[in-house]
C-alpha cells in the first residue's frame, strides 16, 4: 500500500514496520533499565533492613517527583504521566523494601 503525502510517496506498511521496530527496541531498552534501577533498590532495601531504616522516605521521593517532573517537561513528556509512572515505580520499590525488612527483620 502506498500512501501520498505530499512531494514523497511512503510505503505506509514499511513505514510502520520501521516505527514499530524501533518501539520494540525501546521498550526491550526500558525493561532492562527498570531490571537494573530494581537491581540497585534492592540493594538499598537491604542496606535499610540492616540499619532499621524505614522502607519508604518521603523526602526522597518528593525530589525525585519534581526532579522528575522538570525532566519530563524538557523532553516534552507529559509531566503528570511522568509522575504518575515514578510514583508506580516508588510504589514497587517500598513494596519490595517492606518485604526485604519481613524477611530481615
Amino acid at each position: 500500500m502506498v500512501v501520498t503525502g505530499g512531494p514523497q510517496h511512503v510505503d505506509a506498511g514499511a513505514e510502520l514496520s520501521r516505527l514499530r521496530h524501533s518501539i520494540d527496541n525501546l521498550d526491550a531498552a526500558l525493561v532492562h533499565l527498570l531490571a537494573e534501577r530494581f537491581k540497585l533498590t534492592e540493594a538499598v532495601g537491604h542496606l535499610k533492613a540492616a540499619h532499621r531504616l524505614p522502607p519508604a522516605d518521603p523526602a526522597r521521593e518528593q525530589e525525585q517527583t519534581a526532579r522528575l517532573r522538570v525532566l519530563a517537561v524538557e523532553s516534552g513528556l507529559d509531566p503528570v504521566f511522568a509522575e504518575k509512572f515514578l510514583a508506580f515505580v516508588i510504589a514497587e520499590v517500598i513494596r519490595h523494601h517492606r518485604a526485604i525488612g519481613e524477611v530481615a527483620g
